[in-house]
């Protein structure tokens, strides 16, 4: 049961995102549209990063012994000052690790 709503759920994923892929399918978004669906990634990462960051047992933790508020302030202030990803995700994940690690 558990694999036929894992095979469901990836067909409509699937199909969902086919629909604005496929450039033979006359579905077009006007530009307003495309501009809100513009705001559903930082929103979304906000939404999942938000609680991990801030949030340390169900408590608001903003002190400097918190290693993934340390490491998230890290990896905005690299992506600001290298504008790469790939480097960002580098340093950062190896800043908490040493965040971690030392605290």
């Amino acid at each position: 049961m558990i694999f036929v709503m894992i095979f469901g759920m990836g067909l409509a994923v699937f199909f969902n995102r086919y629909l604005f892929l496929e450039p033979r399918l006359p579905v077009r978004l006007n530009r307003g549209a495309r501009e809100f669906l513009g705001f559903a990634v930082p929103g979304m990462l906000t939404a999942i990063c938000g609680p991990i960051i801030f949030l340390s047992e169900h408590k608001l933790n903003l002190s400097l012994g918190n290693p993934y508020l340390l490491a998230g302030v890290s990896a905005v202030a690299l992506m600001y000052w290298t504008r790469s990803v790939l480097v960002t995700v580098l340093l950062s994940m190896s800043l908490f690790y040493l965040f971690r690690w030392v605290l």
